[in-house]
């Protein structure tokens, strides 16, 4: 069985990804605006959310985020950006002394360099990736955060990653609404043989699997410049590889804004680098409060705080609840 990546049951809903975009502020550049090359967007060809024909697609990706659980954006950046990952983080797993994982849920055949965001700009770009985080608005709500920020390079021989939900941990009875969600890049070829994400469809409306047990499922197979999105709850896991190749992705995880991050970005992203950030990646990282309450310090936003910096005033903040009455 393979996965049809244009297949919907249902027609579009225009309006409602026009309300997405329009409730998470998206649309103002695609990818690829700028001549700098330092940063993914800047070499980049995303879609503006905003065109008639992105909140087209837009709203089939929602159908199917909110029947499957998953979603496949295919050309969803330049190969020549997958190509300026995989080097770079090549380089990282060199210098870092990166080797694989010890365990079975990591692998052992696989390579992870975590806190992306903390290793330089060239990733500063895949958090606000237009469409993703439109999605990912209409999925989690305002205000959500980047939970974690990784490369997964699956190598030859690895078997495949028992089936979970990456939302297992939560003490929430299921079926519950999203309170993380997440993407993967493919920075190479996803194939059934080398390693692609394995999803069941429609589990996201389940309870959570029983980890370690077998269960059918179907590669989410996609060429290098796609973007594999799915609901936290989904049931899903990394494939085996069976080839001479290894397979490069790279997960860009997010939650809703009053869920504590994977990763923890406030300390494990050096202050000047995240000075260095735009105020919407900021945001996206913590240094805001969700609804004008959750994360404060004394009454003021960490970007304030620790940054010395109120991105309120450049309209990506949230007021204080204290200050609207």
């Amino acid at each position: 069985m393979r996965l049809d990546h244009s297949d919907t049951t249902s027609s579009p809903s225009t309006s409602l990804a026009q309300a997405v975009v329009s409730q998470s502020g998206l649309g103002s550049s695609p990818i690829g605006a700028d001549s700098s090359v330092d940063r993914v967007d800047d070499i980049g060809t995303g879609t503006e959310a905003t065109t008639p024909s992105a909140q087209c697609e837009l709203s089939e990706h929602i159908e199917r985020l909110d029947r499957d659980g998953y979603t496949i954006l295919v050309d969803a950046f330049d190969l020549d950006v997958a190509s300026r990952l995989r080097d770079d983080i090549a380089r990282l797993e060199r210098e870092l002394r990166i080797g694989p994982g010890t365990n079975g849920f990591e692998g052992r055949c696989t390579t992870r360099v975590y806190n992306l965001l903390a290793h330089g700009p060239l990733y500063e770009s895949i958090p606000v990736h237009p469409v993703v985080l439109a999605l990912m608005h209409y999925l989690l709500g305002d205000g959500c955060l980047v939970s974690s920020l990784s490369s997964i390079a699956i190598g030859p021989g690895e078997i495949a990653q028992p089936i979970h939900a990456d939302d297992q941990v939560m003490p929430l009875p299921k079926p519950h609404p999203a309170t993380t969600a997440n993407s993967m890049w493919a920075l190479t070829d996803f194939t059934e043989a080398n390693g692609a994400t394995r999803i069941i469809p429609g589990t996201h409306a389940a309870g959570s699997p029983v980890y370690g047990q077998h269960y059918d499922s179907v590669p989410a197979e996609m060429p290098a410049g796609s973007i594999l999105v799915w609901h936290g709850s989904l049931w899903h896991g990394g494939g085996a590889n069976t080839t001479d190749g290894t397979r490069i992705g790279v997960a860009m995880n997010y939650c809703a804004g009053w869920v504590r991050q994977q990763e923890n970005q406030q300390l494990g992203i050096p202050l000047d680098t995240v000075r260095g950030f735009s105020p919407e990646l900021r945001e996206l990282c913590g240094f805001g409060v969700y609804r004008g309450l959750i994360g404060h310090i004394d009454k003021q936003t960490p970007a304030q705080r620790l940054l010395d910096t109120d991105d309120r005033v450049e309209g990506h903040g949230h007021r204080m609840v204290w200050d609207r009455t």
